[in-house]
């Protein structure tokens, strides 16, 4: 007896998608133009460590739609820009409702770009240094996708030793699919293809 393998989510454009990527034209997009792209630009790397912060016990939908108004809020994530926020900012920030007004994420986003600011290297360079081997074969459906692993738990542990708060071993796995290093696109999903 073989196991039948899921059929990914398709909508109005005939496009196979994994199923989490529903109809949302953002969400899709997001889904086929970034998800799982490696990325290794620092700046880039900073902003989605940041926002997946904000994104814990939310819905990835809400963070991308407010995306935006997080780069005005935070100065586009330019790392010696946000270290520099003070008080003053804080106060601000937690009375905008265009983004996430939680305090504890706002001062973790301040304090994570001075931790990043200190590295003494670069962000992508310790962030892929946990990217685990490529998996052998595609996952079949969303019920095979970790929410963490061996390699998240253990870049969890490294950034909190360094200083980063909101990164947990979860929200860091997020950061690894959203950011390519690993690939979570499952079977006869157009991106698998990729």
């Amino acid at each position: 007896m073989t196991a039948s393998v899921p059929v990914p989510a398709v909508v109005d454009d005939g496009l196979p998608r994994c199923g989490w990527a529903g109809s949302d034209p953002e969400y899709r997009r997001y889904h086929d133009e970034e998800w799982g792209r490696p990325l290794r630009d620092d700046r880039l790397l900073f902003e989605k460590l940041c926002l997946e912060g904000f994104q814990a016990g939310l819905s990835w939908l809400t963070i991308l739609r407010r995306r935006p108004a997080f780069r005005a809020a935070f100065l586009d994530f330019d790392v010696d820009r946000v270290a520099a926020m003070d008080e003053t900012d804080v106060a601000r920030l937690v009375t905008d409702a265009s983004i996430i007004r939680h305090r504890g994420k706002i001062e973790a986003t301040i304090g994570n770009a001075r931790v990043t600011r200190n590295l003494g290297g670069s962000l992508a360079e310790l962030i892929w240094s946990f990217a685990p081997e490529p998996r052998t074969a595609r996952l079949s459906g969303l019920g095979d996708i970790p929410a963490v692993t061996p390699e998240s738990t253990a870049l969890s542990r490294e950034l909190r030793a360094r200083g980063y708060r909101f990164v947990g071993p979860t929200t860091v796995y997020a950061l690894m699919q959203s950011a390519g290093l690993v690939d979570d696109h499952v079977v006869g999903c157009h991106r698998a293809a990729d």
